[in-house]
């Protein structure tokens, strides 16, 4: 980041007082909150200036006087109205959940691949409607502002930004290859119901504005998923089920606390308004670190990932880990009192990449191996939101969505094998795969070596993203902490190498063992992994398509 942050942080805070020039006399009383407690001290203003950063690229929006606020506001607002952004982002919320409510309900009497091709058409039209919205500027697309619950001051506010849209384009895309996952499935029209309602329920979280209504749709996706797992699932899956919705629901309830916590401070429960204080960053921290999952908190993740069905585990890996980063990004990164939990982020995330890589080499079940390695991916995204910098959002953002499709493309092929071979035993699948079903084998190879961050492939840039950051120290860790985390983060990488080169000697190379179930990729599975390895090329080699979008926070990156 060098010299350069300071002086952009003074040119940000200039904006700020021009366009109020009382924000200059409450900056005096602000200032003194700018050392966050626990952490290293920040330069007088830094957290004020980084507040004011992410506000107008997140919100569209500063930190003004409330009849300043309230009218800039209304004139966004009827702006946006007039280019009908706001209807765009409505009916791309309704439609995959209308249609998910619809197949839910009439279930016996729809055939399954009808049910399958809706679901599809349905996220289909939600990701063309989210890529058309993107204004690609500042500030916020697609805005809706409209009362809700007046007592509480809580309103229906709608709208993406520079750091949410990637995760809402992301979604949407494994929502809909979710359900072309389904389209030979008999089982299929209340489970896509299902992943519509957990689709859509996601999508909401990334387009709220609101923290109450970002919280009503976070858990609107909990129950469908209970019901994905345990009633699709295999195994003891019901136990793993509710073992997910307790730790998820108890995460919840420390977020619920922190948000209150957090409004009732800042007077009003938009997003840019929330001002938790260091008792409620503690909470959020908590109750987004379950849904992440950090470790030790991680316990729910494997018995889920194993007894869930191929799209439970898609949903689970590429959706429902990345509202925990998600949060973490939004009320904890642009917090003046970070540095309450920033050094505990930094060695748990990054110890977690280091457990998640002994664990992934103890594995023979593949999809629990994968599970594990979910956990340490989300390590690279945790220790950089710690570093409080804007390496570390555009490594956060990056990381969570190569995530999301090199480890989706890992559990569709996985998935795979298991309707192959009727296992995810890697010693009872076989070796030799190369020779008994090569387009399978060369699909899962290619994602097990973006898993390990292979240049030219997706994973690679969200890890390298990471160290920069961790290396760069950021704002409120201090440079023991920070460098600790770089060194466990390292050793990760090394250990990683270790289990992906094991898993894929186990399977890929070696004399074959045939079986009666060996055949290639179908069409339908040819068609989702196609389209997943094809995100994963173009993030890899094309890393500026995903950073340029983060802008302002990430320019510069890679210049």
């Amino acid at each position: 980041m060098g010299a350069a942050a300071p002086r952009g942080r003074a040119v940000a805070r200039s904006s700020v007082l021009a366009l109020d020039p009382g924000a200059r006399h409450r900056g005096v009383a602000r200032r003194r909150r700018a050392r966050p407690r626990g952490g290293r001290r920040l330069p007088a203003g830094r957290g004020v200036a980084r507040r004011d950063d992410l506000a107008r690229s997140r919100s569209g929006a500063v930190a003004q006087r409330p009849a300043v606020r309230d009218g800039a506001r209304r004139r966004c607002r009827d702006a946006r109205r007039d280019r009908g952004g706001g209807v765009v982002i409505v009916v791309a919320l309704a439609v995959p959940f209308a249609v998910g409510v619809l197949l839910v309900l009439a279930r016996r009497f729809v055939p399954s691949r009808v049910a399958a091709w809706a679901g599809a058409a349905a996220m289909a039209v939600t990701l063309a409607l989210y890529a058309l919205v993107w204004e690609g500027s500042e500030g916020v697309s697609g805005r809706v502002d409209a009362p809700w619950i007046e007592p509480l001051g809580a309103r229906l506010q709608l709208g993406v930004t520079a750091v949410s849209w990637p995760f809402a384009l992301m979604t949407a895309f494994i929502g809909l290859l979710c359900c072309l996952w389904l389209v030979a499935d008999d089982t299929a029209p209340a489970l896509v119901g299902l992943v519509l309602v957990v689709s859509a329920s996601a999508l909401g979280v990334f387009s709220s504005l609101d923290a109450l209504l970002l919280f009503v749709f976070f858990e609107l996706a909990l129950i469908p998923m209970w019901f994905v797992i345990a009633l699709w699932g295999t195994g003891d899956a019901r136990r793993a089920a509710t073992r997910f919705l307790l730790f998820t629901v108890t995460g919840s309830a420390l977020l619920l606390v922190g948000i209150v916590i957090g409004a009732v401070r800042g007077g009003s429960l938009e997003l840019i308004d929330i001002r938790p204080d260091a008792v409620a960053v503690v909470l959020i921290t908590l109750g987004f670190a379950v849904k992440t999952p950090i470790v030790p908190l991680h316990t729910w993740l494997p018995d889920a990932h194993s007894a869930a069905p191929t799209v439970g585990s898609v949903l689970l890996a590429s959706v429902f880990l990345k509202l925990g980063t998600y949060g973490l990004l939004v009320f904890v990164e642009p917090s003046d009192h970070i540095g309450v939990v920033a050094p505990y982020l930094a060695v748990t995330g990054a110890f977690g990449i280091v457990w998640s890589a002994l664990a992934c080499y103890a594995q023979d079940d593949l999809k629990r191996l994968i599970a594990y390695s979910s956990i340490g991916h989300m390590g690279f995204v945790v220790l950089a939101v710690a570093t409080r910098s804007d390496v570390g959002v555009a490594a956060a953002v990056f990381g969570s969505v190569a995530h999301g499709v090199v480890t989706g493309l890992l559990f569709f092929a996985a998935g795979s094998m298991k309707d192959r071979y009727g296992t995810t035993s890697m010693t009872r699948i076989g070796r030799g795969l190369y020779a008994r079903t090569p387009w399978l084998a060369v699909t899962f190879v290619l994602a097990a070596v973006a898993t390990l961050g292979l240049p030219g492939l997706a994973g690679f840039w969200g890890e390298v993203l990471s160290l920069r950051a961790a290396y760069d120290v950021g704002e409120v860790l201090s440079r023991p902490v920070a460098w600790t985390g770089l060194g466990l983060a390292l050793l990760g990488i090394a250990l990683t190498t270790a289990y992906v080169v094991r898993a894929v000697r186990l399977l890929a190379q070696g004399e074959p063992v045939p079986s009666d179930a060996d055949r290639d990729l179908e069409v339908r599975e040819a068609v989702v992994m196609g389209a997943l390895v094809a995100a994963v090329v173009v993030l890899g080699l094309a890393p500026q398509l995903l950073l340029d979008v983060v802008q302002p926070l990430s320019a510069g990156v890679l210049r």
